[in-house]
C-alpha cells in the first residue's frame, strides 16, 4: 500500500560462530575465541547436526546431536565456572581484611550458580526472584549461560520433506530419530523452542529465489516452506524484542525496540533528540491499519476512531505504526 522509494524492514544481526570441541573451555580448538564471541552476542541459535553426509565430515567422525548438545553445555558451562570462581575472588579481595562482609543474597546466587554449572546445567534454567537477578547481573554480568538459546536442527533436505502428522508436527524418527532425542533433551535441560529445518533444502529454494515459478515448483513438490521466517519471530520473541514503524510518503522504516519500552524511549531509538524533546505519539496498530486503510493515507484510520494519542506513559506495542511530535529548543546537557 505505502510503497515509497526508501523502505527499511527490521532485522536480526547474526553472527556465524563456529562450532567448538571437547576441551575448548581450556583452550582446545578455537576455545578462547570461539567463548569470547559468544560473550559479544545476545542470544544463541545453537545448529544441531541430524544428517548424515560423507562429504560433510564431522569433527567426532559421527553424528550424534545429543552428543553435541551435552558437549557444548559442558563447555559453557565450566568456563562460566571459571568465571564465577574469579569474580568471587574479587569480591572478597575488597572486603578490606574481613571489615564487611558479603551479603547473604550475595552468597546464596553464588552457591546456586556454582552448584548449578558445576551439574553441567546453564544458570538460566534456575528459577531466581527479582533480588536474586539483580544480584547476578551485577556481580556476573558475562555469564554465558544466561543467554536465550533457540535450538535448530538441522536435517537433511529429503527429512525435512516428509509428511506432517495428523497431529502437525513432523515425524519425530528421522535419520536415527535424532528430532525425538534433540526434544527430550532440550526438555530435560530447561525446556526451550526447536525448530527443525534444512540448510540443503534452503540453499535449493534461495537458488531459485529469481524464478517464482520454479519456486513455487519447489515448494510445492517438497510440501515444505521455509523455516527462516519463524527463526526470526523466535529470535525475537526469546531477546524480548519488538518493533513499530514510521511510515512517510518518502520512507517507510521499521524500528527494534525492547517489549515493555515507553513511548519516549521509541523515539530515542530514531534519534536522542526525539527522546528528549518528545510531546506525544499519533499511534495505530498495523493490524488496524492493515483492515480499515485503502490507501496510503491514516484518513480512513482517524475516522473510524483508531488512530489515537498517546503520552509519555503509554507502552509501546509490537506493530505499532507511530509519528512523534519532539520539540527542542536547546543543546542537551553535558553530563
Amino acid at each position: 500500500m505505502w510503497n515509497p522509494p526508501s523502505q527499511y524492514p527490521a532485522y536480526l544481526w547474526c553472527t556465524d560462530i563456529a562450532g567448538l570441541v571437547r576441551g575448548a573451555s581450556e583452550g582446545a580448538g578455537l576455545g578462547n575465541a570461539f567463548l569470547s564471541h559468544i560473550q559479544a552476542v545476545d542470544g544463541i541459535y545453537h545448529v544441531v547436526r541430524a544428517f548424515d553426509d560423507d562429504e560433510v565430515v564431522h569433527v567426532d567422525d559421527s553424528v550424534d546431536a545429543v552428543r553435541d548438545l551435552e558437549t557444548i553445555q559442558y563447555e559453557l558451562c565450566r568456563k562460566d565456572l571459571t568465571y564465577v570462581d574469579s569474580q568471587e575472588q574479587i569480591e572478597k579481595k575488597g572486603l578490606q581484611g574481613g571489615k564487611f562482609k558479603l551479603s547473604e543474597n550475595f552468597l546464596f546466587c553464588f552457591a546456586k550458580v556454582r552448584e548449578l554449572l558445576e551439574a553441567s546445567k546453564p544458570v538460566r534454567d534456575h528459577d531466581w526472584n527479582a533480588e536474586q537477578v539483580t544480584m547476578i547481573r551485577e556481580k556476573l554480568p558475562a555469564l554465558l549461560t544466561t543467554k536465550p538459546v533457540v535450538y535448530l536442527v538441522n536435517m537433511s533436505a529429503a527429512d525435512y520433506a516428509r509428511k506432517k502428522n495428523k497431529c502437525g508436527h513432523f515425524f519425530l524418527y528421522t535419520f536415527g530419530g535424532w528430532l525425538a532425542r534433540v526434544r527430550k533433551w532440550v526438555d530435560e535441560h530447561g525446556g526451550g523452542t526447536m525448530i527443525p529445518f534444512s540448510i540443503e533444502w534452503e540453499q535449493k529454494a534461495w537458488a531459485l529465489r529469481d524464478d517464482e515459478a520454479k519456486l513455487a515448483e519447489y515448494v510445492g513438490e517438497s510440501g515444505c516452506k521455509s523455516a527462516l521466517p519463524k527463526m526470526v519471530v523466535t529470535g525475537y520473541k526469546e531477546l524480548n524484542l519488538i518493533y513499530f514503524f514510521t511510515a512517510g510518503e518518502k520512507e517507510v522504516r521499521c524500528w527494534t525496540m525492547y517489549n515493555g519500552g515507553l513511548a519516549p524511549q521509541a523515539a530515542g531509538v530514531i534519534h536522542s533528540d526525539f527522546e528528549r524533546g518528545f510531546i506525544k505519539a499519533e499511534v495505530v496498530a498495523f493490524d488496524d491499519f492493515k483492515a480499515i486503510s485503502t490507501s496510503a493515507s491514516m484518513a480512513e484510520v482517524k475516522a473510524a476512531g483508531k488512530y489515537r494519542q498517546e503520552g509519555k506513559a503509554y507502552v509501546v506495542k509490537d506493530g505499532d505504526i507511530i509519528h512523534f511530535m519532539f520539540n527542542v529548543t536547546a543543546p542537551a546537557k553535558k553530563k
